[in-house]
């Protein structure tokens, strides 16, 4: 599991909350406000530019409300499943 975030950002935030709340232990927080390099990783990577942008396993999620999105259509769990905890 992996998110690039930032210090003060709400939308991080509740991404870990839900995170956490499916089961998620651990989540590889990478803080592109202190890795410039790092967020130009996140840009090549997922084409966007906001925070947070997850993966799970080599999945990209996208930002929260994507991830809320997969959630309410009960499509979390199982992405979640093999990469838990």
């Amino acid at each position: 599991m992996l998110m690039y975030t930032t210090a003060n950002c709400p939308y991080c935030v509740r991404a870990e909350q839900l995170l956490h709340a499916r089961g998620v232990a651990r989540i590889d927080a990478v803080r592109v406000d202190l890795e410039p390099d790092r967020r130009v990783e996140m840009l090549a990577r997922s084409g966007r530019r906001t925070v947070p942008q997850i993966w799970i396993g080599e999945t990209h999620v996208g930002g929260y409300d994507d991830l809320r999105a997969l959630d309410l259509a009960g499509r979390l769990l199982p992405l979640l499943a093999p990469a838990a905890p």
